[in-house]
């Protein structure tokens, strides 16, 4: 800060940052820095608390509406949020300055506290420590979209076990299995 800057023909007095952007003050002209522009659409997943269906289908819509609510209060964009009893998924347009584990915290506590407060689970409910994120491209939203809309179909066909593990895989991303979610088939 208030170091001297080099611009050709204008004689630079300081730099300094204010919200996040920088102006080069020069003599009496500013010269604004572009603004960050960012496309990062993010899926998250995490599951029920020992993985017990308890997320019942009268208020799972409910759960979803909320959860994606969350999601908008924190200025994130909820694109769809769909699951199945015993997990979720989240799919997010993502600004960068947004940290994903504390987004999902975020989430997690939320809804939790949602639904035990409004008693919608018939005991304590909790989500399992962890998540899983993975990120995809504008040209993959359509493809993500219409997977996370239809969990129950893809879920008559494949374990979530088995859904997550091929997205460990398919991201390339190394697990070990002891940390993943507790697995009850």
């Amino acid at each position: 800060m208030g170091k001297n800057l080099k611009v050709p023909g204008h004689k630079c007095s300081k730099l300094e940052c204010q919200n996040a952007k920088w102006d080069y003050i020069i003599t009496s002209k500013i010269i604004t820095m572009p603004g960050t522009f960012s496309q990062l659409y993010i899926q998250v997943v995490f599951a029920v608390k020992g993985r017990e269906n308890l997320v019942a289908s009268k208020w799972k819509e409910e759960l979803n509406k909320y959860i994606a609510g969350v999601i908008k209060g924190k200025g994130q964009k909820p694109i769809i949020v769909n699951g199945m009893p015993d997990h979720i998924h989240a799919f997010i347009g993502l600004k960068p300055a947004m940290c994903i584990s504390d987004l999902v915290r975020d989430i997690k506590n939320n809804s939790s506290n949602f639904i035990n407060d409004n008693h919608l689970s018939n005991r304590k409910f909790c989500w399992q420590e962890g998540y899983g994120a993975f990120s995809y491209a504008h040209s993959q939203l359509d493809r993500v979209y219409k997977y996370i809309l239809n969990q129950e179909e893809h879920h008559r066909r494949k374990t979530f076990k088995k859904e997550y593990v091929d997205l460990l895989k398919k991201f390339e991303i190394e697990y070990d299995e002891k940390y993943l979610f507790d697995w009850y088939e």
